[in-house]
């Protein structure tokens, strides 16, 4: 894995040398000599379930880039910022000008000059690969002797609470705070920044993907109940309809009786009395009538006929 390349920006004066002196060699510088530009270039290893509970240790490398606060090197420092993988915004906890400048300077500063990042995380989520950092708690936690009628300095102290909130309405991966000159949190901040741009992208990116499965199964079932309720109310309908269709005169939707059997239709055969009494008639015209023999050639082909027929029977 390429070396972790980290670039530390903020007010002048808000600690951010004596942070990576503290964090590189254990020890706090009694000097403050205003830094122009430094790197530093250490190796870092996150214990075992550091990231996860299933994560084992791993080891790092990391390139520590120190940056002039001041405004002369305005057009100078963002030199420094191409290809950094995560940026620490520093602030005093005691100097609330410094927060200020957190969200009216560094921030579009870096913004504007920086596009590295996660691309599909500053899409999705709005986020970009920046660590809040509070300085100097030490000063902040101690006890501050209260005089009668003076105002306390600790007064104007930022909190934990009120950092955090600045750090979310940036954007920003989290909020750290530490006390270099009493060696606390100060190994935490850097390991927070390896989290915040190795861990956390992916670990934000797969809560979100859990996210729209969700909202995704919500909507597709409240699509298929919408669709029930839709045919529903269409069949209710169409039933309406047929109990308010008028009823044809004369018919009925009985079922008919053997009581109520009408009179069977006539049938256009002829009955056996029919065939009878024209059997009796071409029985009369063959035997009992005289004629020319014409006449009784036809009277003899029309008995002829009837034996063929077989509804016809001959007596």
């Amino acid at each position: 894995m390429r070396p972790i390349k980290c670039v530390l920006v903020g007010d002048g004066a808000v600690g951010k040398t004596s942070l990576l002196i503290s964090y590189t060699t254990n020890s706090f510088p009694q000097d403050y000599i205003p830094t122009v530009f430094d790197n530093y270039s250490t190796t870092i290893v996150l214990p075992e379930g550091a990231t996860g509970p299933d994560q084992e240790s791993q080891i790092f490398k990391l390139n520590l880039w120190d940056t002039a606060g001041q405004e002369e090197y305005d057009r100078l420092r963002p030199l420094s910022y191409p290809q950094t993988d995560i940026f620490l915004v520093c602030f005093s906890v005691v100097e609330r000008s410094s927060l200020r400048n957190v969200t009216d300077k560094w921030y579009p500063e870096i913004r504007e000059n920086c596009s590295s990042g996660n691309p599909e995380l500053l899409r999705r989520l709005g986020r970009r690969p920046i660590l809040l950092v509070g300085t100097k708690t030490d000063l902040r936690d101690q006890e501050e002797e209260e005089i009668p009628g003076v105002k306390s300095p600790s007064a104007e102290y930022i909190s934990p609470e009120e950092a955090q909130q600045v750090a979310e309405h940036c954007g920003f991966m989290g909020y750290v705070e530490c006390s270099a000159a009493m060696q606390i949190g100060v190994r935490e901040v850097f390991e927070a920044a390896v989290r915040a741009c190795v861990y956390e992208p992916q670990r934000l990116l797969n809560e979100e993907n859990k996210k729209d499965q969700k909202q995704k199964q919500f909507l597709a079932a409240r699509e298929q109940e919408q669709q029930q309720r839709q045919f529903e109310t269409a069949r209710e309908q169409e039933q309406q309809k047929q109990t308010k269709l008028p009823k044809k005169k004369g018919s009925s939707n009985k079922i008919p009786s053997k009581n109520n059997i009408g009179p069977v239709p006539k049938s256009n055969s002829p009955t056996s009395s029919q065939q009878a009494q024209q059997v009796s008639q071409f029985g009369t015209a063959a035997s009992g009538s005289v004629g020319s023999p014409k006449q009784q050639r036809q009277a003899s082909s029309k008995i002829h006929r009837s034996k063929k027929s077989p509804n016809c029977v001959i007596l």
